[in-house]
């Protein structure tokens, strides 16, 4: 610090500026790194260009917002989830990013594809369900033993099938049972029931 403990000279650019333009260090006696923050920034600028990576400029941004670098977009803090392990208290990227990458995320990690390859599969559709043929398909349908994907479905054909424990003659039964031929089971034996054919 200066005699009037009003600042400190920065070692690079040979400025005597106040102790807030400076980053924290504990193992310098006054506690202060010996660059100011400005040139430390621009040192490290060229540090990284000279290894070949891109460092992203400052970008000025109103009080309350915050700049979101996947969608390159200011948003109110509003707009973003709480992170409390972050300095600012929020998450890296706006909820609208955040939803994007996580419906991309569940394809890929649940049915192993992306959403082109869903979206393919909808307009091969012609965009319904194919159980119901009067809804839009928005959810995708898959084999639970072997994992493969049936098509996209509305989201109650989906779960119907779901509910029918994806057992093709459980299916028809309900069909039969919808249609007034329903397969009432005969009671054999005590807890044994044998089935019409």
């Amino acid at each position: 610090m200066s005699e009037l403990g009003i600042g400190k000279k920065c070692s690079t650019c040979q400025q005597t500026l106040p102790a807030g333009a400076f980053a924290a260090n504990r193992s310098r006696p006054d506690g202060l790194q010996t660059s100011c923050r400005e040139c430390a920034a621009e040192y490290y600028k060229r540090r990284q260009e000279a290894r070949g990576k891109s460092v992203r400029e400052k970008v000025a941004v109103p009080e309350g917002h915050k700049l979101c670098r996947t969608c390159d977009e200011i948003k109110p803090h509003a707009e973003w989830h709480r992170n409390a392990t972050a300095s600012d208290g929020l998450s890296t990227r706006c909820k609208a990013c955040r939803a994007i990458q996580g419906r991309e995320g569940h394809l890929k990690r649940q049915y192993g594809m992306t959403e082109a390859e869903r979206d393919e599969m909808i307009a091969s559709q012609k965009g319904l369900c194919v159980i119901c043929l009067s809804a839009p398909a928005a959810h995708v349908d898959h084999c639970h033993e072997t994992g493969k994907v049936r098509g996209v479905l509305c989201f109650n054909c989906n779960s119907a099938i779901g509910k029918l424990g994806d057992d093709p003659d459980t299916v028809r039964r309900a069909a039969a049972y919808l249609e007034g031929t329903s397969w009432k089971p005969t009671l054999v034996a005590p807890g044994v029931y044998q089935l019409p054919s």
